[in-house]
């Protein structure tokens, strides 16, 4: 069985690392430093691993840029809980917890560079 660990790049990868502690749950478990830059980083969730790193000059955060360069959607066993803790933290809420059609409650958050982020919980 495979297992699938999406890559962000941040331009800050200290502050990333941050705000996705706080505002979303991940706790961090590895950081690579180099260049005072955050050369990569393990995040974990649960089961599940997030890593990320900061980019070299060519890149566009997705703020720079001025559009979504992903959507990451998780699982989490309480979107209720889990919303009220990221607009607490700070995170810019795109759409509340709705119960969608197709089974899911979700809602929809940006982090501070502009990442999509999707949480929801299978009703």
């Amino acid at each position: 069985m495979g297992r699938i660990a999406p890559y962000l790049l941040y331009e800050d990868g200290a502050a990333a690392i941050d705000f996705l502690t706080r505002a979303f749950g991940f706790e961090e478990h590895m950081r690579m430093e180099g260049d005072g830059r955050i050369q990569h980083a393990e995040l974990r969730l649960g089961d599940d691993s997030l890593m990320l790193g900061s980019p070299g000059p060519d890149y566009q955060s997705p703020r720079t840029a001025d559009h979504y360069t992903a959507l990451v959607h998780v699982y989490v066993d309480d979107v209720d809980a889990h919303f009220e803790r990221a607009k607490a933290a700070g995170a810019e809420i795109l759409q509340e917890p709705t119960n969608q059609e197709y089974g899911d409650r979700r809602y929809d958050a940006k982090d501070p560079e502009g990442h999509f982020w999707s949480f929801a919980t299978t009703l």
